[in-house]
């Protein structure tokens, strides 16, 4: 499966983004999916994760209540809704695919990766 982020720029803080994650090659349906970020000179973070239904997701405290993992199955995309963004949010936004199904916090259970996507946030 080919990942395409998309929807990354430049905002104020206390502003909003939606990332969009496209795939193509396969339906995603039976993938757990997630988004990660990684800031320079840092490590790859977890930012969100959701079920292969959607009906079941994951935020670490950094996050939760201010990002917003969906996915629309029928349109083989995965989405990450960010508000009151924060320059600490500034990275590049990866979303991810692991076929076993499972939507772990770690980044090594997944198989397939998008090209990622900037997000800056200004003070």
């Amino acid at each position: 499966v080919q990942l395409q982020a998309s929807g990354g720029g430049l905002v104020q803080a206390g502003g909003s983004l939606r990332l969009s994650c496209a795939a193509s090659g396969r339906t995603l349906s039976s993938y757990g999916m997630a988004w990660f970020r990684q800031a320079p000179g840092k490590e790859r973070e977890f930012v969100a994760a959701i079920s292969r239904s959607g009906g079941t997701t994951y935020s670490p405290d950094s996050v939760k209540g201010r990002f917003i993992i969906s996915r629309d199955n029928a349109k083989n995309a995965v989405y990450l809704q960010m508000n009151s963004l924060k320059p600490e949010d500034t990275a590049v936004y990866y979303c991810a695919a692991d076929p076993s199904g499972y939507s772990s916090i770690y980044y090594y259970a997944y198989d397939y990766w998008g090209q990622g996507t900037q997000v800056t946030v200004s003070s």
